[in-house]
């Protein structure tokens, strides 16, 4: 409910202009609604547009992307990129290839970019891109022409000191090769131009890690001060079977916990023993096949198709990892009836506010993804550091700089909270927290 004049004007301003975008418009719904104690209290945000400017991308490219697959045939994708805010450091995020990736989806994961990096406190303003190419069955070669072309109109807006890409839903290291290999290509410039590239050619380590460790620690430290407890003793069900999905579970199982549940697009496997990570890894790192192998690999583990009966699955943590909007309220609810203690998001926006709204009413420890998921930002932040300083930081130096992050994310968030009249508040409290520091960087340096 928006009861602030200043905030219901300009959120009624961008429904009118993008009511085509859901996603968009939920994510800025949902962090207008924790905004009131902070614009009230900060009156020179409003003389300054500050709201007003932060919803509208500084600049969208969005560009089509031809290319021959292995039959010779010319296909034609759309690429985007989103420019969102600049206020406290180059553009930043991932590259999302999927189906569902449209302009309105690109905008919703830009925006909580920007709070999401401001919140590691390391000097990156937010960005999102991708295209609707989806590199499922696609050779290597076909991904590789399709990345080239994707970087042949990209390289052109992007830079180690504007734009800094990297990867996101089915954006991983071979991609990031490709992309890479691209622009040094045109560009003729070796630079940090995108982060998640490969140990050999810049890349850091603990990366590939990063966001899944990050939900975990944030998690811990959580736990530890809002409940005095740990994961330790803990039966955790996770959705998804990618980067993010398969490192919080060996993160979790490393702090104690069982994680019972993965899933893909089209099911999800309950182990009881806790799920075996190499298993996962190889089905789909190595092998890029479904997660129903896992149930014929792993005696004990059952495959249900569909993902939705995950939450249904009795735990006393749950971390969703796959995509947005995956828990709606009815799942919301039987995760309570269950006892869930905690939901913290892997996923960017996996809740609906629906979603949200039961996690509130039950009390729960509930961790948003902007402060929890921002780990593989945070790493990423650390890689462009490591190119700046041409050197490479060991994986225990980089994992305890990632660990300090996550654990000043959930500071921060509760020290805001209880400024604006919210304490233990995560969600308010990281939403106020990133805002901020992006507002009074915006009022600084004028109106642009």
């Amino acid at each position: 409910m928006l009861n602030n004049e200043y905030l219901k004007r300009v959120y009624d301003q961008v429904e009118q202009r993008d009511g085509d975008q859901p996603e968009f418009l939920q994510a800025v719904r949902e962090v207008f609604e924790s905004l009131e104690p902070v614009v009230e209290k900060h009156p020179e945000y409003e003389k300054n547009g500050v709201l007003e400017r932060i919803v509208e991308p500084e600049r969208i490219v969005k560009f089509r992307v031809a290319w021959v697959d292995d039959e010779g045939k010319v296909q034609v994708n759309r690429g985007y990129r989103v420019q969102f805010n600049s206020a406290i450091g180059p553009y930043k995020g991932g590259l999302r290839f999927h189906p569902t990736v449209n302009e309105g989806v690109i905008k919703f994961l830009g925006f909580e970019q920007i709070l999401k990096n401001s919140l590691t406190t390391l000097p990156m303003g937010g960005g999102k891109g991708g295209s609707d190419f989806n590199p499922k069955g696609r050779s290597d070669a076909e991904v590789m022409r399709f990345c080239q072309a994707f970087m042949t109109e990209l390289c052109r807006h992007i830079g180690q000191f504007t734009d800094v890409p990297a990867g996101d839903i089915n954006v991983g290291g071979r991609e990031i090769g490709y992309l890479f290999g691209q622009y040094k290509r045109i560009r003729d410039e070796y630079s940090g131009v995108l982060t998640g590239k490969g140990l050999e050619f810049g890349g850091s380590l603990a990366r590939t890690e990063a966001t899944g460790y990050g939900v975990c620690y944030y998690t811990a430290e959580a736990l530890r001060v809002l409940k005095n407890d740990s994961f330790e003793g803990k039966t955790v069900v996770i959705s998804g079977s990618g980067n993010v999905a398969i490192y919080a579970a060996q993160k979790a199982e490393q702090l104690g916990a069982k994680v019972v549940t993965v899933s893909d697009s089209n099911g999800y496997v309950y182990d009881p023993n806790g799920i075996n990570v190499d298993v996962v890894k190889q089905i789909k790192e190595v092998e890029r096949g479904r997660i129903k192998e896992y149930a014929e690999r792993v005696p004990g583990a059952e495959y249900h198709e569909g993902c939705k009966g995950v939450w249904t699955v009795k735990c006393d943590i749950a971390l969703p990892c796959a995509t947005q909007n995956e828990i709606d309220e009815e799942s919301a609810k039987a995760l309570v009836a269950n006892g869930v203690q905690a939901v913290v998001e892997g996923a960017n926006m996996p809740s609906t506010p629906e979603a949200i709204a039961v996690y509130q009413e039950a009390g729960l420890l509930y961790g948003p993804a902007k402060a929890a998921n921002a780990g593989g930002v945070a790493v990423s932040g650390l890689e462009m550091s490591q190119n700046s300083y041409r050197l490479s930081w060991t994986f225990d130096e980089v994992d305890a700089k990632l660990k300090n992050i996550m654990e000043t994310i959930v500071a921060e968030s509760l020290a805001a909270a209880k400024e604006y009249g919210h304490e233990g508040d995560l969600m308010l409290g990281a939403n106020a927290a990133g805002f901020v520091k992006v507002a009074n960087a915006m009022v600084a340096q004028g109106i642009l």
